[in-house]
């Protein structure tokens, strides 16, 4: 009997972390499947100059190896779509990814599957070779007295290199959210620690006045401020905490923004896995290297710097540019309603 197992990933730079994956994914069953993002969907996870290779080139490196039986290309970010099609018995992924976290879980398992993370071999990652071919310097941190030339330099060659390569993502981002006003859904926010309170802001000038007056928007953009966070971590534990409200808010056709810094975070993961469940689209807002949220967002803004505090300016300043599509977007509405 066939026993199809599926796994999927960039693959950009194949090394020996992703053969023992695939070696270990192979041996669950007798025909393993992989899926491979396509050139956009892997550089809006990866971010700007990657892939290093094009995306028949790594389905041919892929292919070359005695593991792999198949190789799809997928253009969407997540192979949510492509694991529908496939419909295996056993998906797989990295132990960097939880059970909980994997997409494509909840249908494999409805179909009588097997969702199984598997440990990873340690001091193996893509990123790492990355940075040591590159020789990436961290950047330095201003001193005590401050620095604020070169703080202003760090902000201004983040927003310069945003205007290389992040335009096609925050308006990609922006039209999920326009389609989620325009149909009278919600958007949602959330944030851990210092994205709290970007999470705020943005939730303030969704549904106030930014540059111009509005008479009143479609939806409400809801949030979560630190008096609810502490109520709510009193009684459950901190991990659920935004997972709890996308269950008690979030209905099908709305938006999650989920904003973390690192892309990591447990508390934001788990609220986008339950936002999906719910049929929510998901935008994410996050660092260089928060490939983990980018790779479960149906758009993902991922600004380049590793700083938090770039990274934060970032997403308010991205903000702003929503907000004035939304203001541009209501002003249009209101001269058709008039003429």
């Amino acid at each position: 009997m066939e026993i199809v197992v599926f796994t999927n990933g960039c693959f950009d730079i194949v090394h020996p972390g992703h053969i023992d994956l695939l070696n270990r994914a192979k041996a669950l069953g007798t025909r393993l499947i992989v899926g491979i993002n396509s050139d956009e969907s892997a550089r809006n996870i990866k971010g700007n100059g990657r892939p290093f290779f094009k995306h028949d080139e790594r389905a041919s490196v892929l292919l070359g190896l005695k593991a792999v039986d198949e190789v799809h290309i997928f253009h969407e970010l997540t192979p949510e779509n492509l694991i529908r099609q496939i419909n295996p018995d056993i998906l797989v992924k990295g132990g960097d990814w939880s059970t909980t976290e994997i997409i494509g879980s909840d249908f494999v398992l409805t179909n009588g599957g097997q969702v199984i993370s598997l440990p990873l071999l340690e001091g193996n990652s893509s990123s790492r070779i990355v940075a040591k071919i590159r020789n990436i310097e961290s950047h330095q941190v201003p001193t005590a007295e401050g620095n604020f030339a070169n703080s202003f330099s760090q902000h201004i060659e983040v927003f310069e290199e945003m205007l290389i390569s992040s335009v096609d993502a925050v308006a990609q981002c922006a039209a999920i959210i326009l389609e989620t006003f325009r149909n009278g859904r919600k958007v949602l926010l959330c944030g851990n620690g210092g994205s709290a309170a970007d999470a705020q802001h943005i939730a303030a000038e969704f549904v106030g006045r930014y540059e111009t007056e509005r008479k009143a928007l479609p939806a409400i953009a809801l949030t979560t401020d630190t008096s609810a966070l502490t109520a709510l971590a009193n009684d459950y534990d901190f991990e659920r905490i935004f997972s709890r409200q996308v269950d008690a808010l979030a209905q099908e056709g709305d938006c999650l923004i989920a904003i973390s810094t690192s892309g990591n975070s447990p508390n934001v993961i788990a609220a986008v896995m339950a936002a999906r469940k719910r049929g929510c689209r998901i935008v994410g807002m996050t660092g260089a290297a928060g490939k983990k949220l980018a790779g479960l967002s149906d758009a993902c803004l991922m600004v380049p710097s590793d700083r938090t505090a770039r990274i934060q300016e970032a997403h308010i300043a991205t903000a702003h540019v929503w907000c004035e599509m939304v203001d541009a977007e209501m002003a249009q509405g209101i001269k058709a309603s008039e003429a």
